[in-house]
């Protein structure tokens, strides 16, 4: 899960505008600006104006005449992705998203949006934040349906938001009325659902967390509640880490459980049923391991024996923006010379979506992914924005200096509360461009970015 807050640039600069520049004239105007609620193979997705961050990094790199590095982040930057939503005045959040449209329809591009202000936003963590209440949501969903109107959108709508309900945020029932947040949590994603839909060409697609989350049926069933029916789709591994086979494997089950759930003509004990569904965590025909794609063959024979007549129809989206080297495996810590201990390793596996290092950015956005309810693979996170500060005080990082320190590392206790030991610095805040990780997104990415 990540739990970084996105922001909308809307400034552009000439170190960055060449390649942009170049990208847009050889830009060929046949397909993919279509008129029908599909994406087409050829669809081509809108590149925002890059966020300052990067810009400043690339000037920084071309003042120190690391050509190379320069370009790298540059290339990044003409890669489609996607264009956050995360705060604002309806007029304001109007008038920020009627300037993306302009700018997509010079690049006769479809532009992928993410709505990211559902109240309570990731349990008040890192991205803490979102709209007050109920109402008010609601009155910025109606803006930004209005600004749409009957232009071609892909919306990726408030991401955790269903794999992250209030009641999984051990919130104190003291403080928080859990049954309350958790229904209106429903009902504010069923408005923007509705509302957006009706849109002539608004895509809609809801969060169902990741491969490594929430079991299938939980999600798909959290899917039902929220309105998948109305949907385009869902969406899973935003800004995460997991294989695309992980991801794409996991999402058919997810579209299979729904279609099991809702069919009628192999008995009507099975309808409603979401938890009958086997998952990535248990198959009664065998043992599954959540990160072992061997073992997932015991849920597939469990769906291959109990489908029926069932066919999945609930289309999906992945998002590849850093998942080009899979996985941070934490156990690389045991080894001299970190010698980390087995809590450490723990706490580390559970963070692992936090800023993780040596990952890489993954394959570009594409709606050509020869598979039928696979919509598309997008950059749906911003590569190079934190997720977080990523510090044991959150609860995501852990390390026993004793057996492992540097120099210039902190030596007391509240220096290494707010210290990363996989970065050997204090990350920056979430959504603030995170310099050296995006550089070492761009090193690693699968495909290469450059030649």
């Amino acid at each position: 899960m990540d739990n970084s807050t996105h922001k909308t640039t809307i400034a552009w600069h000439p170190l960055c505008s060449f390649a942009t520049g170049a990208a847009l004239l050889l830009i060929s105007f046949a397909g993919a600006y279509g008129q029908s609620k599909t994406l087409s193979a050829n669809t081509r997705f809108f590149v925002p104006v890059p966020p300052n961050g990067a810009v400043q990094q690339v000037e920084s790199l071309l003042q120190q005449r690391q050509l190379k590095n320069a370009l790298l982040i540059t290339a990044m930057e003409t890669v489609p992705q996607a264009v956050w939503l995360t705060s604002g005045t309806p007029s304001q959040v109007s008038a920020s998203l009627r300037s993306t449209l302009r700018q997509a329809n010079v690049e006769r591009a479809v532009p992928v949006l993410v709505l990211y202000n559902i109240p309570g936003r990731d349990c008040g963590s890192y991205s803490a934040g979102g709209a007050q209440n109920t109402a008010d949501y609601e009155t910025w969903i109606d803006a930004i349906a209005a600004a749409i109107g009957d232009q071609k959108a892909v919306i990726v709508l408030e991401p955790d938001a269903l794999a992250d309900l209030p009641s999984d945020c051990g919130y104190d029932p003291t403080q928080v009325n859990i049954p309350q947040a958790t229904a209106d949590r429903y009902t504010q994603i069923s408005y923007g659902v509705t509302k957006l839909e009706t849109g002539s060409q608004t895509l809609v697609y809801l969060d169902a967390g990741n491969s490594h989350w929430q079991a299938v049926p939980v999600m798909a069933a959290r899917l039902a509640q929220a309105g998948i029916q109305q949907a385009q789709g869902f969406f899973t591994n935003v800004s995460n880490y997991n294989p695309n086979n992980y991801e794409s494997k996991y999402d058919t089950w997810v579209s299979e459980c729904i279609a099991f759930a809702n069919n009628p003509d192999n008995g009507g004990w099975r309808l409603g049923h979401y938890s009958y569904c086997a998952s990535q965590y248990y198959s009664p025909l065998g043992p599954v391991d959540p990160i072992n794609i061997a073992t997932w063959v015991y849920t597939d024979q469990w769906f291959q024996q109990n489908m029926g007549t069932a066919q999945p129809t609930t289309h999906f989206l992945i998002d590849t923006s850093r998942n080009g080297q899979g996985r941070l495996d934490a156990s690389i810590y045991t080894a001299a010379p970190y010698n980390q201990p087995a809590p450490v390793i723990q706490v580390l596996s559970n963070g692992s979506w936090c800023n993780p290092p040596a990952r890489g950015l993954g394959l570009h956005p594409t709606a050509n992914t020869g598979v039928s309810l696979l919509d598309a693979y997008l950059w749906v996170k911003t590569p190079g924005e934190s997720d977080g500060a990523c510090d044991a005080a959150g609860g995501v990082r852990a390390w026993d200096y004793a057996n492992y320190t540097q120099s210039g590392w902190p030596t007391d206790a509240a220096g290494q509360a707010i210290f990363d030991p996989l970065w050997g610095l204090d990350d920056p805040i979430a959504g603030a461009w995170f310099p050296q990780q995006a550089l070492d997104l761009a090193q690693r990415a699968n495909p290469q970015l450059l030649p």
